[in-house]
């Protein structure tokens, strides 16, 4: 038996689990695993977050001050925060993701209920809905972010490192368009708002009907980026009909807003976030095994192509043109070849 396991028994029997009452229920793009844990009706979710990889402590954080607002997010009833356990509330089955697949005729009524809490979130002041020291998502992390692409995936592609100077150009070629992007007083941004990470709750009114998960990166930043994460979903196609139509309900509640300023700076995230996910589920296939990411890339290639049309990213786009021409704008070959 491993020492992780070792730990995790303990933590379950001290705080009155059967350790046999554990079930798989999902893993995790990071080193996160989820287990539920099922003794007769009760029911809850084991997070296994192992450190060093993985610190506890911004989902605990983000969990409570969640709750405080008034939202579904998984209330939290142990934790060992030098073991990185925790055992949370069961939200259930119920992933936007499955019932999407299951009963596509919902998807309006969902993605109505996303936009509508993210139109209650986006509508609190500020010094309510961000909770003090969380980290801002401005101008130098979103360009750290979106160097993913040219320090994962264009080696990928080409076999060998980005030399230094591009690397440099792709850094200044993003930061009027992100500094235009995040000039806006902050919200809270959750950085993960998409189906995958949200439970429909079918017992539950108002906002409480949708149901948050995976927030712990959670920083404050421009309100357009999770409405853009939910609505530019790098592992779901969604219908322009539906886009138009959840942008038209967001920006209908808050009449005083900027439209085009607000579109543009939605569009220049959007650049930036699918960059920075090509560049992740490369990473994710060649530093962690995962190759299953690498099948969206085509679909986050085709977003990302769509954004860069948009006039406030014409030096972002000069940049693709040059070094990544849409002939490279693919599956890294040599990562899908057998050994």
């Amino acid at each position: 038996m491993s020492d992780r396991e070792d730990q995790i028994i303990s933590f379950l029997k001290a705080n009155g689990w059967d350790p046999s009452a554990r079930r798989p229920l999902a893993d995790d793009a990071s080193f996160r695993r989820y287990e539920r844990l099922r003794e007769g009706m009760r029911t809850a979710v084991l997070m296994d977050a192992p450190p060093p990889q993985e610190d506890v402590r911004p989902f605990i954080a983000m969990s409570r001050h969640l709750v405080a607002l008034g939202y579904s997010a998984p209330c939290i009833t142990a934790e060992n925060l030098k073991d990185g356990l925790l055992i949370l509330e069961d939200l259930g089955d119920h992933t936007y993701t499955r019932v999407l697949s299951e009963t596509p005729e919902r998807e309006v009524d969902l993605y109505s209920k996303a936009v509508d809490l993210l139109i209650d979130l986006h509508g609190r002041p500020a010094a309510e809905s961000i909770p003090p020291g969380l980290t801002t998502y401005d101008v130098e992390l979103l360009n750290q972010e979106a160097l993913l692409l040219p320090d994962w995936f264009l080696p990928a592609i080409t076999g060998r490192p980005t030399p230094a100077p591009i690397r440099a150009s792709y850094l200044a070629a993003w930061r009027d368009s992100l500094t235009q992007a995040t000039s806006r007083p902050p919200t809270l941004v959750l950085r993960d708002f998409h189906v995958d990470n949200l439970m429909w709750l079918v017992n539950r009114n108002g906002n409480q009907a949708c149901g948050l998960l995976d927030f712990q990166d959670a920083v404050a930043g421009p309100a357009a980026y999770d409405l853009m994460s939910l609505l530019e979903d790098a592992r779901r196609d969604i219908a322009s009909d539906l886009v138009a139509t959840m942008m038209e309900r967001y920006l209908a509640a808050f009449p005083a807003l900027d439209r085009d300023a607000f579109r543009a700076a939605f569009t220049i995230l959007a650049a930036q976030r699918h960059a920075k996910v090509i560049g992740i589920f490369t990473r994710l296939c060649i530093r962690d095994a995962k190759s299953a990411y690498l099948l969206h890339i085509p679909r986050i290639w085709r977003l990302l192509d769509a954004s860069l049309k948009h006039p406030a990213l014409d030096a972002v786009a000069t940049w693709f043109a040059e070094h990544v021409p849409p002939n490279l704008r693919i599956i890294p070959p040599r990562l899908t070849r057998q050994p």
